[in-house]
Formats: structure tokens, sequence, C-alpha cells
């Protein structure tokens, strides 16, 4: 049974509850400035300990900052290092600055609603999403740990995330863009031609190019972290095999001969694993001086991995159908194939329509087709 009882303050009188936690150990919660708020507040913690769901007031006083390390650990037993480290730079940019020293129990709706749209008219939507989601998360699990009664950062209004337009190479293009990278020449070709990933390519040892049947195994990945080169399992966390054309023969046969099983199949000059250096659109980037000088319309704003895009767009212009385009890519089902490169079927579309027609206008009624209909018919 919960008591109310007054007391005084420099600010005027104020009201306390006395009552006893599940544990029947006795506490209060002080700081009302009616009794009529601390009675509507001693009759819904009442029926909260009665349900179960009691929420210990004190424990609200843990800031969102204490709570990140234990998070983020959670977080690492089942996401690669890549987005461990995305995670880390978020919290550290967007996250930390706004919310690290905020109690649990000062977060209110409105003041996450506040911060994600300040988020959103200078961010990106993706920069958005994450950093609430990184917020999001962390409240979630204070809701489940019992130190609050519910998560704040639920329902607030997102921005929609958006995908921007991929850019491709034209096989013409990737060759010159080759040709234009000096020693990565044989680098340039592989991930444009076999839609790998670099952190895939990056991890591929000289036993995993099979020479005479044209084929690469892909059985993990490399990231780049502040730590350095961070191995995992391949993004979809399946091994696999991807095939290569015959043009890439003597760049097989140069990146494996007289070297051993375990070394780089593709390395820097010193032997060494290959790393990141800059963005590909800095004058720092050999990537962006390449471009420079294979000219030929090459779009400025092109990735690295648009090398993967370019691959997917050489096979399916060259008749690939969706499920080979997928195991190729390593995606996790056709549709996905689908979803990303949706803008490389427009053909398909055409040719349906194009048989559409052709049935239609062999039918018997096909002198009608066509035909505006007369009013009243």
């Amino acid at each position: 049974m919960a008591t109310i009882t007054p007391y005084e303050t420099r600010h005027g009188r104020r009201w306390r509850v006395r009552y006893r936690k599940p544990d029947g150990s006795q506490t209060d919660k002080r700081g009302f400035q009616r009794k009529v708020d601390a009675e509507r507040w001693a009759a819904e913690n009442t029926t909260s300990i009665a349900r179960g769901a009691y929420v210990d007031p004190r424990a609200g006083r843990r800031t969102i900052g204490a709570l990140w390390p234990a998070w983020i650990a959670a977080k690492q037993t089942r996401c690669k290092p890549s987005y461990i480290e995305t995670l880390r730079l978020a919290w550290k940019a967007h996250v930390e600055p706004r919310w690290g020293a905020a109690r649990l129990d000062q977060v209110t709706r409105q003041g996450v609603q506040e911060w994600v749209s300040g988020l959103a008219a200078t961010r990106s939507p993706s920069v958005t999403l994450r950093a609430h989601g990184i917020l999001h998360g962390i409240l979630t699990m204070a809701v489940t740990d019992g130190l609050i009664p519910m998560d704040p950062a639920r329902g607030v209004e997102l921005p929609r995330r958006t995908h921007g337009a991929h850019r491709y190479l034209t096989p013409a293009q990737l060759l010159a863009l080759a040709d234009a990278s000096g020693w990565r020449r044989g680098i340039v070709l592989t991930l444009g031609l076999t839609g790998l990933r670099w952190g895939e390519l990056v991890a591929l040892d000289v036993r995993d190019a099979d020479l005479k049947r044209r084929r690469l195994d892909v059985r993990r990945s490399m990231t780049e972290t502040g730590e350095g080169l961070v191995e995992s399992a391949p993004k979809t966390w399946e091994r696999r095999t991807v095939a290569y054309p015959p043009i890439l023969d003597p760049v097989m046969a140069e990146a494996t001969e007289g070297r051993e099983p375990d070394e780089p199949l593709f390395a820097d000059p010193r032997g060494g694993r290959l790393r990141r250096t800059h963005g590909p659109c800095t004058p720092s980037s050999w990537f962006y001086w390449a471009k420079k000088r294979a000219g030929a319309g090459i779009d400025p704003g092109l990735t690295v991995h648009d090398l993967r895009h370019t691959a997917a767009s050489i096979m399916v212009a060259s008749g690939a159908n969706v499920k080979a385009v997928q195991r190729q890519l390593g995606h996790a089902s056709a549709s996905m194939t689908l979803d990303v490169y949706a803008d490389l079927f427009d053909d398909d579309l055409d040719r349906l329509m194009g048989g559409v027609q052709t049935l239609v206008a062999s039918a018997d009624c096909g002198q009608n087709v066509g035909k505006p209909v007369e009013p009243g018919v």
C-alpha cells in the first residue's frame, strides 16, 4: 500500500509517494507538485507492480552512453565488421553528441522526433535512418532489461529510404578504364566482368582460382576498419563460386604464376593484400586519375562498387537469365536481383508487349484492335 505525504522545499510544498518494490524493499518517489499527481502516479505504479510490469524509476537515471558498449557488443555477435564500423561512425557523428549524456528518463518522443527531423533536413535518408536505428536499438534494449517502461523512439516519423541511380560502363569504357589503371588493370577487369565485391576480391588467395574451369572460389571477404583488414564471411554469409570469361585468362595466369597457394591472388606491388586508400572521387585516389585518363564519357562520380553494377549490366545484355546473374553476384534470391537491377530489364518489358501485340493481332477479332469504340456500342 502506497502512502502519500507532503514535505517542504525552498521552492514550496512537494509530495512524496512511499511504496514497496516487488522485492519487498521500501522506496519513494518524490517531487510531485500536486497531491493529485502523486495519487495518480501511485495508482499507476501499484497496477504495474500487480501486472509484473514494474520499472524502478531510479533505473532511468542511466545514460544512453552508458548502454552503448553493451548494445554494440551484442551487435558484434551476428553482424559483419564492416557494418559494425559503420555503426561506430554513426554513433560518434550523430547519436553520441545529442544523446550520449542523456538519461533514459529524459528521452521523450518529441525530443527524438525533433532530432530526427533536424538530421533529415541536412543528411541523407540512409544516414538519418541509421542514426535513429542506433538510438531505437539502445532504448529497446533498455525496455527489455526493465530500465524504462517504453521506447520513446518507436513510432516517430522517418524519411523514406532512397536509392541512387546505378552507374554503368559500356564494355568499351570498361576496357579503357582498365588500360588507364596501370598495375591495377587486371583488378578493374575482374571487378567489371565478374561482379565481385571489392572485399571479396581482396580476400581471394591463389588457391581460390581454378584456371581450367575459369572459376573463383569466394570463401570470405576482407573489410577495411580502423584496425586494419578484418576477415569475415561474404555478404550473404554463403560461400559461392564465380565464373570469369576467357578474356581474363592472361590476368589469372599472371596472378597465379610462381605464387604460393596462400598468397593473395591480387596483391599490391609489395605482395600484400590490397588496401583502400582514399575515396574514388578525390584527387588522392588512383581510381580518380584512372577515370580522368580513360575519358570516353566516363561519369566522374563512378565508384569502384559501380564496376559490380557494370558486370551485372554486361551479363544481362549478353542474355543471361536472372537466376544465373543472382548466383554470380551472390544475391540472396533472384527477386533481390530483380529489385536491385530492375532498370536493366526494361528490354524484357518491350519484348513482353511485342508478344502481347502479336498474339492479340493474330486473334479472330484482330480487325477491331486499335480502332476507337463508337459511342453506344
